[in-house]
């Protein structure tokens, strides 16, 4: 193996070791989701705030229960309520889940427990206690207490916590902009005829779909000729717009791979260029400032494991989130044998016990792809698994 080849290992350190959190930036609320607060988030309010129904029934005054037994029905408290009322020991007032308890009022007994005759209240709970059914004033939170500590992921429930609180927008680190390069002469727009020496292109749409499964969705999509000068161009346009750029194909050493010498005249820095695997060998990674650069395999099969093994965590880090693949040890269903030299990212299924490598392994081919749910890592220096050895497998999203 060439000198200038790393190991898989050293490149992922490489590629954390160059990716630099995003500066944080405010957000509407709703666009925020999915992301990662930057710094600690109090509430302005008591939630509730104010005393409030948990249960359709009757508020009432414990105290005045007891001394009276039965109490006169007068009034209501519905949700939504803005004139408050006020409750006498001897009354007991209609009330629903949510509403305001009135004053004087410190318990509501469930309508299921009560019955009622000509205006009486008549309650049936020999479990009834003092406080029972109303959530007092601040009992989710009082106004100055810390609601969301700094670096939490915002969540679905976060976000309906924030929004209840009265929040409306947050400082967060952001989704990263994404720019997707696309090289090659051959390649045509689905849909288009296809003629002599034309493929479709494919590998826009794994990644666009791929980024979107991640919740990025400020993604550009240029395409390239197999030029120097019109890849160069295109290169700085997205370098100019984007936090990452990916690009597919050119990576290699063919005469018109030119991925290197356009990254090399804009300004890109060469982190590093061939990793010891199949597939996805002549992967690229430079930087250009703050913003990196991926130069993927122009196979799709290449071009989608690239992504999930090296893009994936570095868009996580550039967001502050932590994201690696789910690995788990499992046993091989059948043998495999390799040459030594080269780590092996195999397109596998995993049943829940063992796991097997689908066929189509090559990295042109998607098929397999489709059906896989892991990728079954395979080191460097093995060349032989029997059936039931363990295999690390990394559990695709």
């Amino acid at each position: 193996m060439a000198a200038n080849f790393i190991p898989v290992e050293e490149a992922k350190k490489l590629i954390r070791q160059h990716t630099n959190t995003l500066s944080p930036v405010w957000l509407p609320l709703q666009k925020a989701s999915g992301l990662v607060s930057s710094a600690d988030i109090f509430a302005a309010i008591d939630i509730p705030s104010y005393p409030q129904s948990s249960m359709d029934g009757y508020a009432i005054s414990f105290a005045g229960w007891q001394k009276n037994k039965t109490l006169t029905i007068e009034g209501e408290s519905a949700a939504g309520t803005h004139e408050p009322i006020s409750l006498v020991p001897e009354k007991a007032v209609r009330i629903f889940t949510g509403a305001p308890v009135p004053a004087g009022a410190d318990t509501v007994v469930m309508q299921e427990k009560t019955k009622t005759e000509n205006g009486l209240l008549i309650i049936e709970d020999k479990n009834l206690e003092t406080g029972l059914n109303v959530r007092p004033k601040g009992s989710e939170i009082k106004a100055g207490e810390l609601a969301l500590s700094k670096h939490s992921v915002l969540t679905p429930p976060a976000i309906g916590f924030l929004a209840g609180l009265g929040t409306t927008e947050v400082n967060v680190y952001p989704s990263p902009r994404i720019s997707i390069i696309i090289t090659g002469n051959e390649l045509q727009e689905p849909g288009e005829p296809l003629e002599y020496g034309q493929v479709y292109e494919s590998n826009s749409y794994a990644l666009k779909s791929a980024l979107q499964q991640l919740g990025i969705y400020n993604i550009y999509v240029f395409r390239a000729d197999d030029t120097l000068e019109i890849l160069t161009d295109k290169l700085n346009s997205a370098l100019h717009q984007s936090d990452v750029v990916l690009l597919t194909g050119g990576a290699s050493v063919g005469d018109y791979d030119f991925v290197l010498q356009a990254a090399a005249n804009c300004g890109v820095e060469t982190i590093f260029h061939k990793i010891k695997q199949r597939p996805g060998k002549p992967l690229f990674f430079g930087k250009q400032e703050n913003k990196l650069v991926f130069g993927l395999p122009g196979n799709p099969a290449s071009v989608i494991t690239c992504f999930y093994e090296y893009v994936s965590p570095a868009l996580a880090q550039l967001s502050n989130k932590t994201f690696s693949l789910q690995k788990l040890y499992v046993p091989l269903a059948k043998p495999f044998k390799k040459a030594a030299g080269l780590t092996h990212f195999l397109k596998g299924y995993y049943d829940g016990k063992t796991v097997s490598a689908l066929h189509a392994q090559e990295s042109y081919r998607l098929s397999s792809f489709a059906n896989a749910n892991c990728l079954v890592q395979i080191e460097e220096d093995t060349t032989q698994l029997k059936e039931g050895d363990i295999v690390e497998i990394h559990l695709l999203p």
